[in-house]
């Protein structure tokens, strides 16, 4: 019987992804088994092992990704887990964004809450 949980995240490029969870200090893995008990498994695009051999893994499912896990022995807080990747993927997003609409960041600072304020201005 498998323990495998999915949550769905509104997340669509996989490049980013990648880069948020390197940036976040995870070793990733790509396109390889995520690991769950009693040696259960599913694949994923994006691995990141833990050493207690519950998984947490990545897959494209449609447009977006999938965070799939075995989160009965991942311990982890899911929710904070997937509220860091998030924030720091839309905040990737915001700046590719900018760059590509020809807007300049004139002001970039992180409030107390860890909520993060951009402005942005473009010559016109």
């Amino acid at each position: 019987m498998s323990h495998f949980t999915t949550i769905q995240i509104q997340i669509k490029e996989g490049e980013i992804l990648h880069q948020v969870l390197r940036e976040l200090g995870y070793t990733v893995e790509q396109n390889t088994n995520v690991r769950g008990y009693m040696g259960d498994s599913t694949t994923a695009e994006y691995v990141i092992r833990q050493q207690n051999g519950y998984d947490l893994g990545f897959r494209q499912q449609g447009e977006n990704y999938e965070l799939v896990a075995d989160f009965w022995g991942a311990e982890i807080d899911e929710q904070e887990f997937v509220n860091n990747i998030s924030q720091k993927y839309a905040h990737k997003i915001l700046m590719k964004t900018i760059e590509t609409e020809g807007f300049n960041i004139e002001t970039e600072e992180v409030l107390e809450d860890g909520t993060i304020r951009v402005v942005v201005g473009r010559w016109v």
